[in-house]
């Protein structure tokens, strides 16, 4: 009897880790406000899971965040369901995460944009200053008038962190370049209202500025409208955002989100996953700036030295870029 209760014993562990095994990798990610057809942050995780899906033919679950109270339950649900890793795109799923991913030790979770202190998530990270840098010295650069605008989503931390690398940028190019800043709001709505986003763009146009960088979302393609409209250039954001409107935007400052996602799925499939946090900026091909068939006039050959040679001192820790997170102050 002792036997038969062994082999029984046995045969069930065999099938409990069978399920085990099946379960382990089952991707998905979960978008936030704006949407997976953004144009930027969340478009760039859906090229990275789209490259995944295309290369290993394997398939991903996901979800696209209508409102604020979602974010937990979703999260929860994909949990529920077995999946592993989950990713979550954005800062404001950090507390569903912390919770989620207490409650589920044995799956793994990835968050872009934020930190969450668990041994089984994956907080991703970007040296967003050192790429904004970069756009900034080529507004300044290009700029006739000597004066440039930024225009932001959601006034936090981070996109404070765009805006003070970009201006640090600008000034280093043109020491006497005026710079102009504004917010779109204080609530996730910022992110995803096109037309302020215009009417701001308009506001630094009427003060003299003729480059205008964004970092709002899918606000910022209100930005990039107006700018174009009016036969100036703006700068795009997160995703290479060239072609929205070919010749009139320099360049775009691209984080590369898609690298972030890609990277976590393939990990996780070839058991290579690791948690903890990871940081990633020019040197590990992080951020940078987009060139290509749109913008390749805009930009001289002189500019494409000075910024190159920018981009090697700031690998090389010569150029050190202020980063707002360490003090909630700009330098520049």
């Amino acid at each position: 009897m002792k036997h038969l209760l062994a082999g029984l014993m046995a045969a069930c562990s065999l099938v409990a880790a069978g399920h085990a095994l099946a379960a382990e990798f089952k991707p998905a990610v979960i978008f936030d406000l704006g949407g997976k057809f953004d144009k930027s942050f969340n478009e760039a995780a859906f090229n990275g899971a789209e490259r995944f899906k295309q290369e290993t033919g394997v398939e991903y679950r996901e979800f696209e965040m209508q409102n604020e109270t979602q974010r937990e339950q979703v999260l929860r649900r994909f949990a529920r369901d077995g999946h592993s890793p989950i990713i979550g795109v954005g800062f404001a799923q950090q507390a569903a995460m912390e919770n989620v991913a207490k409650e589920y030790p044995d799956l793994q979770f990835a968050i872009i944009d934020t930190v969450v202190d668990r041994p089984n998530v994956r907080s991703i990270l970007f040296k967003e200053e050192e790429g904004s840098y970069l756009v900034g010295m080529l507004a300044a650069l290009k700029s006739e008038t000597g004066t440039v605008g930024f225009v932001g989503g959601m006034d936090i931390p981070l996109i404070r962190n765009f805006a003070c690398g970009y201006k640090g940028g600008v000034m280093a190019a043109k020491s006497d370049a005026k710079y102009l800043e504004n917010m779109t709001g204080t609530t996730a709505a910022a992110w995803n209202d096109p037309v302020r986003g215009g009417e701001l763009a308009r506001s630094q146009m009427d003060q003299g500025a003729d480059v205008v960088f964004h970092a709002a979302g899918a606000t910022g393609i209100g930005v990039l409208q107006a700018v174009a409209d009016a036969g100036k250039l703006g700068i795009g954001v997160d995703s290479n955002q060239n072609m929205l409107h070919p010749g009139k935007v320099l360049t775009s400052m691209v984080k590369r989100v898609d690298n972030a996602v890609y990277q976590a799925f393939k990990d996780a499939q070839g058991g290579q996953w690791t948690a903890g946090t990871q940081t990633l900026g020019l040197k590990e091909d992080g951020v940078g700036y987009a060139m290509d068939d749109n913008n390749k006039d805009l930009i001289t050959p002189e500019m494409t030295a000075a910024v190159e040679k920018a981009k090697a001192d700031i690998i090389a820790g010569t150029i050190q870029v202020h980063n707002f997170n360490t003090d909630n102050a700009c330098p520049y």
